[in-house]
């Protein structure tokens, strides 16, 4: 486990205060760890190309289309 000496603005502490109290952390450090985690995965999580929701639409609706080869996937999706 990795340990950091972090300074906090007076802001930034109550912040982490309420949060540890309205999730019920004892100490600070869990408190930072869940924010750390909530942020981490909405960022770090990738968002789907618009054009591949698209395609996942019409797959869900019976429009799809088949390939007969492998080869003739990669010439449709080139």
């Amino acid at each position: 486990m990795t340990q950091a000496l972090v300074s906090l603005g007076e802001y930034q502490d109550r912040i982490l205060t309420v949060v540890k109290g309205k999730f019920g952390f004892k100490t600070k450090n869990e408190a930072v760890n869940f924010v750390i985690d909530s942020y981490g995965t909405n960022l770090l999580e990738p968002e789907l190309r618009p054009e591949y929701i698209e395609r996942l639409q019409k797959i869900r609706k019976g429009k799809y289309t088949s390939f007969s080869s492998v080869e003739s996937l990669r010439k449709a999706t080139s």
